[in-house]
């Protein structure tokens, strides 16, 4: 930080200049010199107001995460300390924001008396996020300043808003054109800003509701929040929390938020969602791709007009850039078209959309038959039916058309990509993007590198990734690269466990109950059983899938898509997607255990989940052995992001200890 002064008038200023770059985090260390810096303005008699601003086109992004990987010295300083200071200071503050003021930057300036932003700027308290509440006054002083309901939905959300939406909230006061701290000294010079310490409001639950409505919103406010066991521990403190801003005075209410955050700080949920964090932010340190610079795409190619096509399509639309869907097929390409129109009206329908902006998504949708079509992609994405020899005839006609500077991905799932790219000219210009369904949706993109494939083309699919706004991860060229391979040994294991007397529904509960959106077998029926069929047919798999499958199979079960499969579907029910339970599946399974003499046993829930979450974090250390994947945290943020693992549980590995010291797990 720096501190410098000047006139706005007759007034001296003081000019305080967050300065910490790359984001201006408040770290311990940086706290205590911002300590410093208020000190010597408290100290200096002639100076009457206090602007406080950030350097590096940010406010703050909030407190130094990095803080909580190791235990804080004796005495340490935290921004808690600053905005009790700030508080304290008898000067008028000011908070003249240009950019993000997030989390611990967010409460600095709500401990100011003013708050000014550029129209640029953005404002979030995302600490639930990582399992954590604003723990430097923000539960205390919100409340005050836009009243509890309003404040409960910022903080709950953890959702970044523009500063017009702020305005409209008061958490900021002004919206200015150009410098803010000009403006400031402007408004100061003009006798405009007055002391008006937001501690000193009284915190109300918002418009229209009395104070004795109090207990009736907050058991309401718990009752939509998940449980605490099932990730919902940070949302209930900070209900608790702004509670007291309203039941208790302030100081007292600080307290009551320091002893909440303290707890949550220590908990093994913030714990693993702050090793998420982590992870996402090491997704791109990839030795060999320092100081290589992506391509710049705009032109996008996309052979393949089924689901996964026009999910695909919708997701580069999404983000701006020019598709073109090919499929040789008509019919495809018109179920495509009309796919891709009715989920933007949907989308428009429930508010997510503007229609003028849904309208020019579409528009930059083309549909063609012709290969010929893609010749001018910058990009293309291969997306059509998972067979070695129909994927191969489909990179031939690409190769033939595009220019030599394209970038050629696969979105197999299973196939070998270096066989793949064998057949172009330019193997160093081919990659696998494998997206997830639905595409246009899931976070997840698995980005495989095949043994020619160059850092030019790893740096661009990390790039699309990011402007797609999807986690891209690394994965090596092997049989079904990470989130597969390690899901087929998943699935096995639950159908050992189905021969072992534990019954399908039960084994799927053990696992929602543990924080999935969906168990093992639910999954596969999701997926199409005929998929998981079609792959263990290849031989790639180390063991035979269990003869059930096959069953099914042979029966016409193939999942949601036939209404049947290790579970029934009936369309009056959850619009055929509600799995219901099917007695005869598990005498399929009991059969199956009777004619190769595997004993039926009782098995607890914590059985279940043990073998289940094993079978993933073995599989996972063979990946992280043979190289396929780069870190275990690259593994959760593929478990988490594709797969439905529980992001408060931080990823199979995490939560296995594969990779991570037992201190750092948090107290549970």
């Amino acid at each position: 930080m720096s501190v410098s002064f000047t006139s706005a008038g007759e007034r001296r200023v003081a000019i305080l200049t967050i300065d910490n770059p790359p984001v201006n985090a408040l770290s311990f260390a940086y706290s205590a010199s911002l300590i410093e810096e208020l000190a010597s303005v408290q100290g200096d008699t002639g100076c009457s107001a206090v602007v406080i601003t950030g350097a590096n086109e940010t406010f703050s992004a909030g407190a130094d995460i990095n803080d909580f990987l190791t235990r804080p010295p004796a005495g340490f300083v935290s921004v808690r300390d600053v905005v009790s200071a700030l508080d304290a200071t008898e000067r008028i503050a000011v908070a003249a924001i240009d950019g993000a003021a997030f989390g611990g930057g967010l409460e600095v300036a709500l401990a100011c008396d003013v708050r000014i932003a550029t129209a640029r700027s953005t404002f979030a308290l995302p600490e639930v996020r990582l399992g954590l509440l604003p723990g430097a006054g923000g539960t205390q002083r919100l409340p005050r300043l836009i009243g509890a309901q309003q404040a409960l939905e910022f903080s709950l959300r953890g959702r970044t808003h523009d500063a017009k939406r702020c305005l409209e909230l008061g958490i900021i006061d002004r919206i200015v054109d150009g410098d803010p701290v000009a403006a400031a000294l402007e408004l100061l010079e003009r006798g405009e800003l007055t002391k008006r310490r937001v501690s000193e409001m009284t915190a109300a639950l918002g418009v229209d509701l009395p104070a004795q409505a109090l207990p009736f919103v907050v058991a309401s406010a718990h009752k939509l929040l998940p449980p605490e066991p099932r990730g919902g521990r940070a949302a209930h403190a900070i209900v608790d929390a702004i509670a007291a801003s309203i039941e208790l005075p302030f100081d007292e209410g600080l307290a009551r938020e320091a002893r909440l955050f303290e707890e949550l700080a220590r908990s093994s949920e913030s714990a693993a969602l702050r090793h998420i964090f982590f992870a996402e932010r090491r997704l791109t340190d990839v030795d060999g791709l320092a100081g290589v610079a992506p391509k710049q795409l705009q032109r996008i190619g996309v052979l393949g007009a089924g689901t996964m096509g026009s999910g695909i399509a919708l997701a580069f639309a999404q983000s701006g850039y020019t598709v073109t869907v090919v499929d040789p097929d008509d019919p495809a390409i018109e179920r495509a078209r009309r796919t891709v129109m009715e989920t933007l009206a949907y989308q428009v329908r429930k508010g997510r959309l503007d229609r003028r902006v849904a309208w020019e998504m579409g528009r930059s949708i083309t549909f063609a038959s012709d290969i010929g079509s893609l010749s001018k992609s910058d990009l293309v994405v291969e997306a059509i039916v998972e067979r070695l020899d129909a994927k191969l005839e489909a990179f031939r006609a690409i190769d033939a058309v595009v220019s030599s500077g394209a970038i050629l991905a696969t979105n197999t799932s299973t196939l070998d990509v270096d066989e793949l790219a064998a057949e172009v000219q330019q193997p160093e210009r081919f990659v696998g993007m494998h997206f997830f369904v639905p595409a246009n949706v899931m976070p997840l993109l698995e980005i495989v590198r095949g043994a020619r494939t160059s850092p030019e083309t790893i740096a661009t699919a990390f790039d699309v990734a990011k402007r797609l706004r999807k986690k891209g991860v690394l994965s090596a060229n092997a049989f079904g690269f990470i989130g597969n391979r390690m899901v087929f040994d998943y699935v096995s294991e639950a159908a050992s466990l189905a021969e072992r007397g534990a019954t399908v529904e039960r084994i799927d509960r053990a696992m929602t109950d543990f924080g999935f959106a969906m168990g093992p077998f639910a999954m596969s029926d999701l997926s199409g059983l005929d998929v998981a069929w079609h792959i263990a047919q290849s031989g790639r798999l180390p063991s035979k899938p269990s003869t059930v499958l096959q069953r099914l199979i042979e029966a016409g079960r193939l999942g949601q898509k036939s209404l049947a499969g290790y579970y029934r579907y009936d369309p009056q029910i959850g619009h055929g997607r509600a799995p219901l339970e099917d007695p005869y599946v598990d005498e399929l399974f009991a059969r199956e255990a009777k004619s190769t003499g595997i004993e039926r046993v009782d098995m607890s829930d914590d059985e279940i989940r043990t073998r289940l979450l094993s079978a993933l974090a073995q599989r996972g250390s063979a990946l992280l052995k043979d190289g396929v994947a780069l870190r275990a945290g690259d593994i959760d943020m593929t478990y988490v992001y594709g797969y439905g693992f529980p992001p408060y549980r931080g990823g199979p590995m995490w939560y296995a200890g594969v990779g991570v010291a037992d201190s750092e797990k948090g107290d549970g």
